[in-house]
């Protein structure tokens, strides 16, 4: 209550609008002609450049795409619980092994896996012949598509998987 007048005062005050005016509406493009859609390129069109890497880049070993395939294959398989951790131990690194483990122990939703898609591109090279490679593809659970991707390298004479991520 207001002690002046004896009346309640209001807690709540009007606001003043001080919004603009709204601005008039520009006219709209006008339409290209169709002398103007069909006119031909001023400038002749390039080649893009091809680039030295991927001259010198060597395809990937054929044992090297057999290890991949194989190996993330049974990675899917460990994380839906179809296989035992103890048969990763051979194709990926101790440090893999135990991330794939904490991965399989997690609930998966939708089914089981499957591998949709692998390439393998080689990363590194010594003496002309490949000696790491990327791994990246696709996998399915469910309707759902996920990617991964990994880079295997070669330890004593064999393939090994020494990254991996599955999305």
């Amino acid at each position: 209550m207001s002690p002046a007048t004896g009346e309640p005062r209001s807690l709540i005050s009007p606001i003043v609008d001080y919004e603009p005016e709204p601005l008039a509406v520009p006219a709209p493009c006008r339409q290209p002609t169709p002398a103007a859609l069909h006119r031909s390129t001023p400038r002749p069109l390039l080649r893009a450049p091809t680039t030295d890497r991927a001259a010198r880049e060597l395809p990937p070993p054929r044992a090297a795409a057999v290890f991949a395939d194989a190996a993330v294959r049974r990675v899917l398989e460990v994380t839906d619980r179809r296989r035992p951790v103890a048969a990763l131990k051979s194709l990926l690194t101790p440090a893999l092994v135990d991330a794939v483990t904490v991965q399989a122990h997690t609930p998966s939703r939708g089914g089981a896996a499957v591998l949709r898609r692998l390439r393998v591109r080689t990363a590194a090279q010594t003496d002309g012949e490949a000696t790491a490679a990327e791994v990246f593809g696709t996998y399915s659970r469910g309707r759902r598509v996920h990617a991964l991707a990994g880079r295997i390298e070669v330890a004593d004479g064999r393939w090994r998987m020494v990254a991996l991520q599955l999305g």
